[in-house]
């Protein structure tokens, strides 16, 4: 088992790193959503013609 991981502790590392990577990325997204804030960038709060991707934003 010592072998292995010494054999492997690069893959191992950089795997480490993405998922990570991949965790704070998930969090920021659910913790805008909470927040209201959207991935189309703008604030679409009220009215549809300040949002640059209102059909994304808003569903009808």
């Amino acid at each position: 088992m010592l072998l292995w991981l010494s054999a492997n502790w690069g893959t191992l590392l950089v795997a480490a790193l993405l998922t990570a990577v991949i965790i704070a990325i998930v969090r920021k997204i659910v913790s805008d959503k909470r927040v209201g804030r959207h991935a189309c960038g703008g604030s679409c709060g009220g009215s549809c013609g300040s949002c640059a991707g209102c059909s994304a934003c808003h569903r009808a």
